[in-house]
C-alpha cells in the first residue's frame, strides 16, 4: 500500500529541525568497481574507484592495520553549471585574443561573450559589437598561459559527458595505495569516506606474487577521446596484436571493455604444470544492470604457433574459470580472457594468478565434528600432500576456510564444515535398498557419488509420527554435487522428495543445488534415505554431507546495509533478516555488542515466525572523526535454553535487474557526522507496543519542544506492513499525535512488528521561476522503531 502522506504544522527548530536528521540513504555514496582489486605485499601502486555520489572524498577504508591509501585525484561528470561557466570563459578569452590580434573572424561560431548569442551577421551590428570589444579589452595581452587555458577550457568543453552511459561508475578517484611489508596475504574490504558518509565495501585482495596490471579506463571520458564508444551493434574487434609479456609467477590485472580480448605471453618450460585461476564474478559479486549479472569471464591457453591448448568458462560450478596444463615443450604461451559474450565496461575487473602454483579442487570428507581433529584428503593441483589435518577441537559449528602452502606459495581457499551432531563416512556398497548402509540418528554421513548415476542408500529405524529433516551440504561447500533426496518405506513407497533448497544465507549462490526435506513418518518401521545427483554425473569431487536428523531449530542473522551512515544523534533504520532453520519459529531478541557509549536500538525483536524487521539504530549525540565498527547480535530460547548468534553484516544485492542476494561483508561500519546533536525536538510519549485495533485507529504520541518556529512538515510510514497508514496528523497542546489506522481485511489481531515514521520537508528555492524548482522535498528525521501490536476491536 503506497504510504498516506499528510501535512501538519508543528514547532521545530528552524530548518535545521533538531530532531536531528539522519543522512538520507537513497543517494548514498556508492562503489562500483575498484582497479585493480588488489595488491602485492611491499608495494605502491595506483587504484582507481569507480562509484557515484563521491563528492568530497576525504579518506579510504580497508579493513586491517596494514594498508594506506592517499587520495590523487577525484574526477566527476561535468555539471550543467560548470559546463555553462565554461563556455563563458572560452567567450572571454576568444574575445580577448581576437582584439590582441586584431581578427575577429574566430569569434563568428562561438556566442558573444556579453549577451551569450552568435555574433549578429548584420555589418552594422557585427561592427558596433567589435568597437564594444576593444574598449573592454584595450591594452591586453595574451600569453602564451593564456593560450593553454583557452586550449583546456575547449578540451574540457568537448569531452564533458553530461548524462553519463554508466551513472553507478561514472565518479572516479585516483588512490596511492601501500600495502606494508609486513601485511598478511588474504582477503581485506575497502570503503570511501565522503562528505555524505561512507561507502559501500568492495573486496580487495592481496597476494605474494608479483603483479602485471594493465592501465586502468578511468573514465567513459577517456572512452570518448579515443573514439572508442562500441555499441552492441557495433563491437570492436579484437586487436591480435595488443599483448602484455609477463614473467611466471605472477598475477595480471585487467577490465574487460565491450568486444575486447585482452592478452598475456610468457616463456614457460616442458613439464612446467600450470594453474591459471581467475577472479572476476568474486571480485563483484552481482552487477545489477548485466546479464546473468556479473562479468562472465574466459580462459583460453594458446601456443605459440597459436594453436588453443586449453580452455574454460567456469571452474565446475563456479563462474570464475580456472584451468591445468602441463606444458609440453618449451616455448611462448599466450593467455587470453574475454567475456563469454564480448560484453564489457569499466567494471568488469578481472585478477589471474598464473604460475606453479597449489590448487585445491576439493576435499573429504566436506567436514568434521567440533571438538575434534579431522584427517581430510586433499585433491587438486600442485599440492604438498594429499592429507591434511584439520583442527576442530577448539571450534564452534560453523563454516571454516582451508587451504594448503607449497612452498612461499599460499592456496585458494575451499570451505569445511563443522557441526556437533555424530559424524560417519559412507560404506560402499549402498547403491540399492538391499545394500543400504544402517545408520542410526542423529548423524551426519560423508559421502561421495563416485561414478555418474551411483545412488546411494541409507537406512534407520523410526516410529510413527518421528519428525525428519533430510539434508545435504555439497554445493555450499564447493563440491559439484547437483543432490536429490528421497525418503521410502520399507516397501520402496516414496514419503518425501526434494531436489533443490533456497539457503539464503548462501549470498553468492544463484543455484541453490542442495537438497533439504522435512517430513513426518506415518508408521513404525525402517526408512531408506536415498541421494543421487540429478545431473546424472559422479567422480571423487562430488563429495557431500548428509544430515538426516530430527529437527535442530536454530536461527542465523543478517543485517543490512553493512556500511551505515549517520549524524550525530540522529536514527536511521537497519533491517535484521533471520534464517530460521528447521523450523525454529521464537521470537528473536536484537542487541548491540560492546558498543561504544551512545548507541541505541529501538524496535529490538524479530517476531515470532517473521523472517525479517526493520529496526532503528540511534548514534551518539557527538560527532566521530573515523567511522565506528559495531556488532550485532540475537538471541532467542530453543528448548529451553538461551541461543546467542552474530548478526553477520551484508550487503543487499541486485542480480540482473530483478534478483536480491544478502552477500556477507567482513565488517559493519558506521559513520557518523561530525555535526553535533541538539535537543530532540520530538518525543515518543505513547506507551509501547502501540495497541491499534483491527479496523479502528490510535494515536501514537510525540512532545514537541517550544523552540519557537512554525514550519510545515510531511510524516510518512516508510515500508510498513500492507494494512497499516497514516489517517491524519494534529495538534495537541505542546504536542502532536499521529493518527494510525489498520485495514481489517489486511491485518487481524495479533499480529506484531515495528512502524518506521520518518519527517519531511520543504525548502524554498530562491530565484525560482517554476513550481518544480521552488520547493525541494527532503527527509529531515526518523523516528526511533515504534513498536505495535494489532488488537481486537
Amino acid at each position: 500500500m503506497r504510504p498516506l502522506r499528510l501535512w501538519a504544522g508543528i514547532i521545530v527548530v528552524g530548518m535545521s529541525f533538531a530532531l536531528q536528521p539522519a543522512i538520507a540513504q537513497k543517494n548514498s555514496p556508492h562503489i562500483g568497481y575498484v582497479y585493480p582489486a588488489g595488491g602485492r605485499v611491499d608495494s605502491t601502486f595506483e587504484v582507481v574507484v569507480g562509484g557515484q555520489f563521491l563528492a568530497g572524498l576525504t579518506n579510504v577504508l580497508f579493513s586491517g592495520s596494514d594498508i594506506q591509501a592517499a587520495i590523487v585525484d577525484m574526477d566527476m561528470p561535468i555539471s550543467s553549471k560548470e559546463l555553462n561557466n565554461l563556455r563563458i570563459q572560452v567567450d572571454e578569452l576568444l574575445a580577448r585574443k581576437a582584439v590582441v590580434q586584431n581578427n575577429f573572424k574566430a569569434l563568428e561560431n562561438f556566442r558573444s561573450f556579453k549577451n551569450s548569442k552568435s555574433i549578429k551577421k548584420d555589418t552594422e551590428a557585427e561592427d558596433k559589437e567589435i568597437e564594444e570589444l576593444k574598449k573592454k579589452y584595450a591594452g591586453a595581452k595574451w600569453t602564451d598561459e593564456d593560450e593553454q587555458l583557452l586550449s583546456e577550457a575547449r578540451k574540457r568543453i568537448a569531452m564533458a559527458v553530461r548524462k553519463p552511459e554508466n551513472p553507478a561508475i561514472s565518479e572516479i578517484a585516483t588512490l596511492r595505495v601501500t600495502v606494508a611489508k609486513d601485511a598478511k596475504p588474504g582477503d581485506r574490504e575497502v570503503r570511501l569516506v565522503t562528505s555524505q558518509g561512507l561507502t559501500n565495501p568492495m573486496l580487495f585482495k592481496i597476494g605474494q606474487l608479483p603483479e602485471f596490471t594493465k592501465p586502468a579506463s578511468k573514465t567513459i571520458q577517456q572512452r570518448q577521446k579515443n573514439r572508442e564508444m562500441p555499441t552492441a551493434r557495433k563491437i570492436k574487434p579484437a586487436d591480435e596484436k595488443a599483448e602484455t609479456t609477463i614473467s611466471l609467477p605472477s598475477v595480471v590485472n585487467g577490465q574487460i571493455l565491450p568486444g575486447a580480448v585482452d592478452r598475456f605471453v610468457f616463456n614457460a618450460s616442458k613439464g612446467m604444470k600450470l594453474v591459471i585461476a581467475s577472479s572476476a564474478r568474486e571480485l563483484i559479486p552481482y552487477i545489477a544492470d548485466a546479464v546473468p549479472g556479473w562479468f562472465q569471464a574466459t580462459l583460453t591457453l594458446k601456443d605459440q604457433a597459436g594453436r588453443e591448448v586449453a580452455y574454460n568458462d567456469d571452474f565446475r560450478f563456479n563462474p570464475d574459470p580456472a584451468l591445468y596444463y602441463e606444458i609440453p615443450a618449451d616455448g611462448k604461451y599466450v593467455l587470453e580472457i574475454r567475456d563469454s559474450i564480448y560484453r564489457g565496461r569499466e567494471d568488469f575487473v578481472y585478477r589471474i594468478v598464473i604460475g606453479e602454483l597449489p590448487f585445491i579442487t576439493g576435499l573429504f570428507p566436506l567436514g568434521g565434528k567440533a571438538g575434534s581433529s579431522v584427517s581430510l584428503q586433499v585433491s587438486g593441483w600442485n599440492l604438498p600432500a594429499s592429507n591434511i589435518t584439520f583442527n576442530a577441537v577448539d571450534k564452534s559449528p560453523g563454516i571454516y576456510p582451508v587451504s594448503v602452502q607449497r612452498n612461499d606459495w599460499i592456496s585458494n581457499i575451499t570451505p569445511f564444515a563443522v557441526d556437533n551432531l555424530p559424524e560417519i563416512v559412507e560404506k560402499e556398497p549402498d547403491s540399492q535398498h538391499r545394500t543400504a548402509q544402517a545408520v542410526t540418528l542423529p548423524l551426519i554421513i560423508n559421502g561421495t557419488i563416485d561414478h555418474p548415476d551411483d545412488r546411494d542408500f541409507f537406512k534407520f529405524d523410526a516410529k510413527a509420527g518421528d519428525e525428519i529433516i533430510a539434508e545435504v551440504y555439497a554445493r555450499r561447500l564447493n563440491s559439484p554435487l547437483d543432490s536429490k533426496l528421497v525418503i521410502s518405506d520399507s516397501q520402496g513407497r516414496q514419503i518425501s522428495c526434494n531436489d533443490d533448497c533456497e539457503d539464503k544465507s548462501s549470498g553468492l549462490e544463484t543455484h541453490h543445488a542442495d537438497s533439504c526435506l522435512r517430513t513426518r513418518l506415518p508408521s513404525n518401521g525402517t526408512y531408506f534415505v536415498e541421494i543421487v545427483d540429478t545431473q546424472h554425473q559422479g567422480g571423487p569431487e562430488f563429495a557431500y554431507r548428509l544430515r538426516v536428523s530430527p529437527p535442530q531449530p536454530d536461527f542465523s542473522l543478517r543485517v543490512v546495509p553493512s556500511s551505515i551512515n549517520i549524524r550525530a544523534g540522529g536514527t536511521v533504520p537497519v533491517t535484521l533478516y533471520a534464517l530460521r532453520q528447521d523450523g525454529f519459529t521464537n521470537a528473536i531478541s536484537i542487541s548491540l555488542k560492546d558498543a561504544p557509549a551512545g548507541f541505541k536500538l529501538s524496535g529490538t525483536i524479530i517476531q515470532a515466525t517473521q523472517e525479517q524487521a526493520r529496526i532503528t539504530l540511534t548514534a551518539p549525540a557527538a560527532g566521530r572523526k573515523e567511522p565506528v565498527t559495531l556488532n550485532f547480535e540475537g538471541w532467542a530460547t530453543i528448548n529451553g535454553k538461551v541461543v546467542t548468534h552474530p548478526a553477520i553484516p551484508a550487503e543487499d544485492m541486485m542480480q540482473a535487474f530483478a534478483y536480491r542476494h544478502l552477500v556477507p561483508s567482513k565488517e559493519l561500519c558506521v559513520g557518523i557526522g561530525n555535526r553535533l546533536a541538539q535537543k530532540a525536538a520530538a518525543t515518543i510519549t505513547s506507551n509501547l507496543p502501540l495497541k491499534i485495533p483491527a479496523g479502528g485507529t490510535t494515536a501514537l504520541r510525540l512532545d514537541i519542544a517550544r523552540n519557537i518556529t512554525t514550519n510545515t512538515i510531511e510524516w510518512e510510514l516508510s515500508d510498513p506492513p500492507e494494512g497499516i497508514a497514516i489517517k491524519r496528523v494534529v495538534q495537541s497542546g505542546t504536542g502532536m499525535e499521529i493518527i494510525l489506522a489498520v485495514d481489517a481485511g489486511k491485518l487481524t489481531a495479533g499480529q506484531k512488528g515495528n512502524l518506521i515514521i520518518s519527517a519531511f520537508a520543504h525548502r524554498s528555492g530562491k530565484n525560482s521561476k517554476t513550481p518544480s524548482a521552488a520547493s525541494q522535498r527532503f527527509q529531515v528525521a526518523t523516528l526511533p522503531a515504534v513498536p505495535f501490536e494489532i488488537v481486537s476491536p
